[in-house]
């Protein structure tokens, strides 16, 4: 059985963005880029359903710049993942990335289960997983919090407004979108690391799919960061003072009274 796994390279969380000279993107330069953390629950789930299911092998799959890809691809395959590829691409949209990684899922033979993270921390879209299905043709299901498998079907648990839960089946093939909470995703062991240093990430070039120049439907015309706030006034002395600094304030700076 065939699992594929679709991550995502991300800006760490740690790292400063700053917007590119042309203001329509960020300023990539000294960004450190990481497997979006969503994606980590997704590959720890296929690496379980592997485990559970003899001969089965997991797949992770990526679209974007081989350069900073493949460290995110590597960072799966230390976790254990049986093989990786890279769709070699930059500037793309999530209509195209979507359909990207559908053909390539399609040309690889299909998959029983394809699992994302449930959206991706920079941009917050949510929207590739939903896509791919689309493509593919296969049912789909985004913030899952638990999941079973039969060969026939899949049973998850998503998280829905209110804390409340809903439970889907779903024929397969299927997409699974992994919210928090799904597993506990592990860390890489040195050997793991040292085998996926070695090993060889297939490469495809997101020209050679064909894809039409028409399908990547958003480009973006600017971007700013948002708007520092104001520094913060902290009252001193006690209740009584406080109240009425504060009144003084609202009045005479704030002009709300």
């Amino acid at each position: 059985m065939k699992i594929f796994v679709c991550i995502k390279q991300v800006p760490d969380t740690e790292t400063k963005i700053k917007i590119s000279p042309d203001q329509t993107g960020i300023d990539t330069a000294g960004i450190k880029w990481v497997m979006n953390p969503y994606d980590e629950y997704a590959v720890e789930e296929a690496i379980k359903l592997r485990d559970a299911n003899a001969g089965s092998q997991v797949w992770v799959l990526s679209v974007g710049p081989k350069a900073r890809v493949v460290e995110s691809l590597r960072t799966a395959l230390a976790m254990g993942s049986d093989e990786a590829i890279v769709i070699n691409g930059e500037g793309l949209d999530n209509f195209a990335t979507a359909k990207a990684l559908a053909e390539v899922i399609k040309a690889e033979g299909g998959a029983k289960v394809i699992f994302t993270g449930k959206l991706a921390i920079d941009d917050n879209a949510s929207s590739v997983s939903q896509m791919m299905a689309e493509f593919l043709n296969v049912p789909h299901t985004t913030v899952v919090s638990k999941f079973a498998f039969t060969p026939e079907n899949v049973t998850v648990e998503r998280d829905i407004e209110g804390g409340a839960k809903e439970v889907v089946q779903m024929m397969t093939p299927a997409v699974v979108a992994a919210n928090k909470g799904l597993n506990m995703p592990r860390y890489a062991s040195l050997p793991g690391i040292m085998k996926a240093k070695k090993k060889t990430i297939k490469e495809i070039e997101f020209a050679s799919l064909n894809i039409p120049a028409t399908d990547i439907k958003v480009k973006y015309s600017g971007m700013t960061l948002p708007a520092e706030k104001p520094a913060v006034k902290m009252l001193s002395g006690d209740s009584s003072a406080q109240a009425s600094e504060l009144v003084k304030l609202l009045r005479d700076e704030a002009k709300v009274l």
